[in-house]
């Protein structure tokens, strides 16, 4: 159990290389999304994929958890294979996301969108807590105080009872971050966190990133905001016409020739 700034996290004892794809390849089409991409991730690392739009990022987020098959290649996850799988098993087995576009369950209380994404990994779920019983009863209340750890986590707890829907843009991706960490992961995907915030609100996420990786949750982000990157990484993936084009730290990453060609631009100074 790992514990950081108040909010607990069951992540096991899981030591070293957490996650892997080998030859992941994804055609829609005669289009090649995906080109034969292989790389790992660390147990507690902050990895970005970066790359210009079209470069295939977010295929790989929706290839990973399941949303699209797989042309090719494989996904490994803590040393066993999850090509393939339902998204509802993949996220059970430990690895939640967020999209690029807010994903919150708008109609709902900002406390009861934490409390739904603690309901849709519990044993009984759903349909357990709308027709009662003891495990039931046992998970409402542990998913009660799962939500007030997250919320306080997010600095989210002066909105717990405004409707998700009419929250600032800043806090609906805060919140969308907390239906994911409610699942209990370890590993988190997130696409583009800092999508539509500004730049003081920007330093906030990048906060909130490291006291998430604190807490032994893994974290891998797709993120343009290159400051950023160049801040929160351990290492940087880049992509290009879906293929890996580089590998390594921020610093190197920054610094190779073709980066700066696909993507950085003559210009770029970290």
């Amino acid at each position: 159990m790992a514990e950081a700034d108040g909010i607990k996290i069951d992540n096991g004892e899981q030591i070293g290389m957490l996650f892997e794809t080998k030859g992941l390849t994804k055609h829609f089409g005669g289009l090649v999304a995906v080109n034969d991409l292989s790389f790992h991730i660390e147990q507690e690392e902050i990895v970005s994929i970066i790359g210009p739009n079209g470069a295939g990022k977010t295929t790989v987020y929706n290839l990973i958890t399941g949303l699209y098959p797989v042309t090719g290649g494989r996904v490994s996850f803590m040393n066993e294979e999850v090509t393939g799988l339902k998204t509802f098993d993949i996220a059970r087995k430990g690895i939640s996301r967020t999209f690029q576009s807010t994903t919150v369950f708008s109609q709902d209380t900002v406390f009861d969108n934490v409390v739904i994404g603690y309901r849709l990994r519990t044993r009984s779920g759903i349909f357990g807590a709308i027709f009662g019983g003891p495990l039931s009863r046992a998970e409402e209340r542990e998913s009660l105080s799962k939500a007030e750890e997250i919320l306080d986590f997010l600095e989210l707890s002066p909105l717990r009872n405004q409707i998700a829907a009419n929250i600032p843009q800043e806090a609906q991706k805060r919140l969308s971050i907390g239906i994911a960490l409610a699942a209990e992961p370890k590993l988190l995907l997130l696409d583009e966190p800092t999508g539509g915030v500004n730049l003081e609100e920007i330093q906030n996420f990048i906060g909130i990133i490291k006291r998430i990786r604190g807490s032994g949750v893994t974290v891998c982000l797709i993120e343009h905001k290159m400051r950023m990157v160049m801040d929160i990484s351990d290492r940087v993936i880049v992509l290009s016409h879906g293929s890996k084009i580089s590998e390594g730290s921020p610093g190197t990453v920054s610094q190779d020739e073709k980066v700066i060609e696909a993507y950085l631009g003559p210009g770029y100074a970290a």
